[in-house]
């Protein structure tokens, strides 16, 4: 009986987060790492979950001036928490450098970061921060 009612819950376990785990990506599938930028602009949003922390921000086109919302994908929480990062670290409406960005390969606008540089945050403004890349060393 209670063989049945171990595998009953871990089967609802495995059930229930089985939509995160299927979300999950691995970064070759999303994004292009020959293609690379580097874009400054100002935090609109930080969406700090699992399995990915998202930061949104504003950034103007010098050519068109055209301001356009862009996503940047970062490392999961305890990754970036490892690296030093709070749930504050970058704030809304701070001016921020995301660099060495992957661009998607759908076109959209959203990118996989390798760093940030923080314009106003924190002891030391220009701070740049690693963003736990979920393409890892690939580079090296």
């Amino acid at each position: 009986m209670r063989a049945y009612l171990l595998g009953g819950l871990i089967a609802a376990v495995l059930l229930l987060s089985g939509g995160k785990a299927l979300a999950h990506h691995s970064f070759a599938a999303e994004f292009d790492s020959t293609k690379r930028v580097t874009l400054t602009g100002v935090v609109t949003k930080v969406e700090w979950t699992n399995p990915h922390v998202w930061i949104y921000f504003n950034v103007k086109d010098d050519k068109t001036g055209k301001v356009e919302n862009w996503g940047a994908e970062f490392g999961p929480p305890h990754g970036l928490q490892r690296g030093g990062w709070r749930r504050d670290t970058v704030k809304l409406g701070e001016k921020v450098t995301v660099t060495e960005a992957a661009l998607a390969k759908n076109g959209s606008k959203r990118v996989n970061a390798r760093t940030i540089t923080l314009a106003t945050t924190g002891a030391r403004p220009g701070q740049t921060l690693d963003a736990a890349s979920s393409e890892g060393d690939a580079r090296k």
